[in-house]
């Protein structure tokens, strides 16, 4: 994936590579939540979650990731 492919901006290739769900460990990949906004999801079979991307920073935290069914 190239920096102009990614839906999050502002994340260097390299770095977004090394980002893993700190829920399961699972790879994380780039998507857009229901209100539009860049987020990671996890590529886990259960438990897939949904981090929320502010400002250009994922938000790596439990407690704010959204469950996807």
């Amino acid at each position: 994936m190239t920096s102009s492919d990614s839906t999050v901006p502002g994340i260097e290739p390299w770095v977004r590579a090394l980002l893993r769900c700190p829920v399961t460990g699972a790879e994380l990949e780039d998507g857009t939540g229901p209100d539009g906004e860049p987020e990671l999801v996890s590529t886990a079979a259960q438990d897939r979650l949904a981090y929320p991307v502010r400002d250009g920073v994922p938000v790596l935290l439990a407690s704010e990731a959204r469950h996807l069914d």
